[in-house]
């Protein structure tokens, strides 16, 4: 049994490692997702109802139906999401991804990947910067406006100029950013540095009034968030393959909605294992402390399930600054995932470790056995709707979730041979 475990978990690290994941297009989640209705809305984490949903998960959603010109006011937008007209499932049952509430609605502008060895997509939509924003839980007219902007100017620019270019290779980008000191969750600055720079020949080539080009060019650099919603996607299209693996127990979904923190494994299907939401141990924005903060949120966690943000810390030691703790902490943290993984990266690499990959394959049974979580970084949204970002730092999982995964795999396979 073992030996079939640990053949099966190879064949899931593998097929991580093997994983292509290329920038191909900027679309619509209308027109992109799979199984998307104008009716519905994708949040992050494992399923949950309206009434169990977290402040900053529902005011995202009032958000979202401000958007799309489904309800005129908070009220009627409550109204609304409480009448069981508006479909709400999980980004990860469309092959998408979502940051903190995670919202996405049909008319959102998404990032299309394809992961280009086993040809599976996976979809996110574009970051909105940090402080008030949606996905964080604000839906003031600045926020709409913002969004409005992001769909009618910044996406078609960015279609149309990376459609001159011609399709990047995210995994080879996501490679370098992390040998200059991002880790691909909360450190962002390398990444959005790098993909500003390879898009910017076609960008200032474009057919369009220069003043729009240059504040597209001026909300990327302000923003230093600005990839992680492509390496989230990336992200996702790496591990997906990995997924549906027989005997395999290796966790191909972590995500969590503010409510509840949910895992899937590869051998045991779609079945979710949840158990609450932590509270983040962080850094506050001043006027703000841990009595304003919502549970942990969001489905950027898929980073750490593919091996980077929280595993890659040791990349990133400038991200104790932003989320707390001391550089020695980021090394520290990155060394005990190697306990609970199944493989090194050969591409991801942490020049402070000599250039070891990073942990890649989280293996269920291990986190078990050794009684280490997965090391997670995040931000923080405030847990009323309609006010948004109040920090960032550090999150333990529940145990809960791992040990109901493994009892079920347990049982699954008693008399596996």
């Amino acid at each position: 049994m073992k030996a079939k475990i640990e053949a099966a978990n190879q064949e899931a690290a593998t097929r991580i490692l093997k994983a292509k994941p290329t920038l191909v297009n900027v679309s619509t989640a209308g027109d992109a997702i799979p199984g998307m209705k104008k009716n519905m809305i994708l949040h992050a984490g494992p399923p949950v109802s309206w009434e169990r949903m977290c402040g900053p998960m529902q005011g995202a959603i009032i958000g979202g139906l401000l958007l799309e010109g489904l309800a005129k006011g908070r009220e009627e937008a409550e109204a609304l999401a409480a009448s069981g007209d508006i479909v709400f499932e999980p980004c990860h049952h469309h092959s998408a991804v979502g940051p903190m509430a995670g919202v996405v609605t049909w008319s959102m502008p998404v990032w299309v990947l394809e992961n280009k060895t086993f040809g599976n997509r996976a979809y996110c939509t574009l970051n909105e910067g940090l402080g008030k924003v949606l996905r964080y839980g604000a839906f003031s007219e600045e926020v709409i406006a913002r969004l409005k902007w992001m769909a009618e100017e910044l996406a078609p620019t960015l279609r149309e100029a990376l459609s001159k270019h011609g399709e990047i290779d995210m995994k080879t980008m996501i490679a370098q950013a992390l040998q200059m000191g991002d880790e691909g969750h909360n450190r962002n600055r390398a990444g959005t540095s790098l993909f500003i720079r390879e898009l910017a020949p076609d960008l200032v080539r474009l057919d369009r009034d220069r003043d729009k080009i240059a504040e597209v060019f001026a909300f990327m650099h302000g923003n230093d968030h600005f990839f992680l919603n492509l390496t989230m996607p990336s992200c996702k299209c790496t591990v997906d393959p990995g997924a549906d693996i027989e005997g395999s127990s290796v966790i191909v979904t972590m995500a969590r909605n503010g409510t509840d923190f949910g895992i899937r494994v590869s051998g045991l299907g779609d079945q979710w294992f949840t158990g609450p939401a932590s509270m983040v141990d962080g850094l506050y924005f001043p006027g703000y402390s841990a009595k304003d903060a919502a549970p942990d949120i969001g489905d950027s966690v898929i980073t750490e399930t593919a091996g980077i943000g929280g595993f890659a810390m040791a990349a990133a030691p400038a991200i104790v600054k932003f989320v707390g703790g001391a550089p020695k902490d980021a090394i520290k943290f990155t060394k005990h995932m190697y306990d609970i993984t199944v493989t090194e990266n050969d591409v991801y690499q942490i020049p402070v470790l000599d250039f070891r990959g990073t942990p890649t394959a989280i293996d269920l049974i291990k986190v078990v056995e050794t009684g280490i979580l997965p090391a997670v970084n995040t931000g923080i949204a405030h847990k009323e709707p309609g006010i948004g970002m109040v920090g960032a730092g550090l999150v333990r999982p529940p145990e809960k979730c791992f040990h109901d995964a493994l009892e079920a795999f347990v049982e699954r396979y008693a008399d596996y041979e």
